[in-house]
């Protein structure tokens, strides 16, 4: 299932096929999709659509959310029918319009409606199916080896869990040792999430929490190549991190991809986020430019930010390979 232990992590909004493109080819072990909502993506929503775009990413997982059992089963049918090698439910995300509607996270309020979903999901599918959570709802309801153990027995093929609550957002420090309890629960392979910026800290991820691999979320941002960084310094296997050249490529091959896919304008303005982690990246430790970085962002000539993007690498400081 994985040719490595570093996973690039699902984010909405951050994930798209561009990013996960350079992330796989730099060598991470697996990347996923950002998540998409199950019945928009069965109803054909465009926006839905291009978030489960994987286009020249193998293996392709998407990952899909939901509180409904027939949606979930239709969403992974489609995503098998689409090319998806892979399907990942989300039952970890936070934020408050997914678990306003039942899904997300929230779902572990409920172990039985969760699995539910995750038997309709298994069901309706040949490829594998991976599980995506947190701790648990808040400290009193830390059920993930519960959830974990359960739903290993209706077939789910791989759990990540990151290392907080829902309750906590991102706040605090990930609990890697927390996430032991769920290794203890299931022999199916676990990864580690949360929090995990360096291969130090992917190696101290292992080490506490017992899993077979770990997931880099926002630390990615900017950095797509820090997956397969990390992922060759876990197994010792030769490598270095891309050049300043190489990595110039990768942003504006990204930057380009994304202007393909949606559009001039659309495009332009879904990639500043990322324009802005690559130009605080590059900068790194270097001179301050910030009359180019705000340009960088706000510009709406394509033309523009490729030239002002690749600018930023030209100068920057030597980048040295994860330790």
């Amino acid at each position: 299932m994985l040719d490595g232990r570093a996973i690039l992590a699902p984010m909405s909004g951050v994930t798209d096929v561009g990013m996960r493109r350079i992330a796989r080819r730099f060598g991470a072990s697996l990347v996923v999709s950002e998540m998409v909502a199950s019945d928009d993506y069965v109803r054909g929503d465009e926006e839905t659509r291009v978030r489960a775009e994987g286009e020249g990413v193998a293996p392709h997982v998407v990952q899909i959310a939901g509180c409904d059992p027939y949606w979930m089963g239709e969403a992974a049918k489609l995503a098998e029918a689409s090319g998806a090698a892979m399907v990942d439910i989300n039952m970890g995300c936070p934020a408050k319009r997914v678990t306003g509607g039942y899904a997300g996270s929230a779902l572990m309020r409920d172990l039985d409606h969760a699995l539910s979903l995750i038997c309709a999901t298994v069901g309706a599918v040949k490829i594998p199916v991976t599980l995506k959570m947190r701790l648990g709802w808040d400290d009193t309801t830390r059920n993930a080896p519960e959830l974990a153990r359960r739903a290993a027995a209706e077939g789910i093929q791989l759990v990540t869990v990151h290392g907080r609550t829902r309750m906590q957002f991102y706040k605090g420090n990930a609990d890697w040792a927390a996430i032991r309890a769920v290794r203890a629960a299931i022999a199916i392979p676990l990864i580690a999430n949360g929090d995990c910026m360096t291969a130090q800290d992917a190696r101290a991820m292992l080490e506490a929490s017992g899993a077979d691999g770990i997931m880099i979320g926002r630390a990615a941002l900017g950095r797509p190549w820090l997956v397969g960084d990390i992922a060759r310094a876990l197994d010792a296997l030769p490598g270095r991190t891309p050049d300043a050249a190489e990595r110039a490529g990768a942003a504006v091959e990204h930057l380009e991809t994304l202007i393909e896919l949606m559009g001039p304008l659309s495009g332009l303005r879904h990639a500043r986020k990322h324009l802005a982690a690559y130009a605080d990246h590059a900068l790194r430790d270097s001179v301050p430019r910030d009359a180019d970085r705000l340009r960088l962002v706000t510009t709406e000539n394509p033309a523009e930010a490729r030239a002002l993007l690749a600018s930023f690498f030209t100068a920057e400081p030597a980048v040295a390979a994860a330790a």
